[in-house]
């Protein structure tokens, strides 16, 4: 059978994951997960209840962002992806991942806590700023990365650029930075990357609009109708 990718909204670093599926062309599907509400029945499927998860093509659950990219990177090393275990270059994109992971990603946490917490105003405030520096920091460290590349690791785009697009958005949808503004050279990937059509389409499919895609997308399927297939 196909994969399916299950992907949150609003907003899920998990983005990332519908890019790269898309310039695997390698045949998928899709589940939404309202990361609000959490859809009664993925506990079953998968207890974290946590995105991206990723049902494989026989049958097992693979979670967390740099697992489920390294997956399908790896599926096809010729689509360039990702690159063979035991590679210098494998060895890069895993460490451009973990950096966005861990540094990126992590950075935002306590400004997406104020939206979770029953908090008052002043700790919502002194979350934001707080979250705002850490913020600061990793995206000037990722802007000086970037200096003279036209990609994350390498000289073609990798897994890490399709996660990259997916988290640093955070920056301008959050209302802390303009990346124009603040990081050039990290705009100017993310300007790119926003033109590719993987990239469009995920943002479509985020906001539950038209989507036309540029690989082996199959259509939606509903969380109900796999934790019943998976209970039988």
């Amino acid at each position: 059978m196909e994969s399916i990718l299950f992907y949150g909204i609003p907003h899920g670093c998990s983005f990332g994951s519908i890019v790269a599926l898309e310039w695997s062309n390698l045949p998928y599907r899709l589940a939404r997960i309202d990361m609000l509400t959490k859809p009664a029945g993925y506990d079953r499927l998968y207890p974290t209840t946590q995105t991206p998860a990723l049902l494989t093509e026989d049958g097992e659950m693979l979670g967390e962002s740099l697992a489920v990219l390294n997956h399908i990177a790896a599926r096809d090393l010729g689509k360039k992806l990702g690159f063979a275990q035991g590679t210098r270059s494998f060895d890069r994109v895993n460490e451009a991942l973990a950096f966005l992971h861990t540094e990126v990603h992590g950075a935002f946490g306590p400004v997406w806590s104020t939206f979770k917490l029953a908090v008052d105003a002043a700790t919502k405030d002194m979350l934001r700023a707080y979250g705002r520096d850490n913020v600061a920091h990793v995206l000037g460290k990722l802007d000086s990365r970037l200096a003279g590349r036209d990609w994350m690791v390498g000289e073609h785009r990798t897994v890490a650029d399709a996660y990259l697009v997916g988290i640093v958005r955070w920056a301008e949808d959050l209302q802390l930075f303009r990346l124009e503004r603040d990081y050039p050279n990290l705009h100017r990937l993310v300007a790119r990357l926003e033109q590719d059509p993987a990239v469009i389409f995920a943002h479509a499919i985020e906001a539950g609009e038209p989507a036309v895609t540029s690989g082996r997308f199959l259509g939606h399927v509903a969380i109900e109708d796999l934790a019943q297939r998976h209970a039988a």
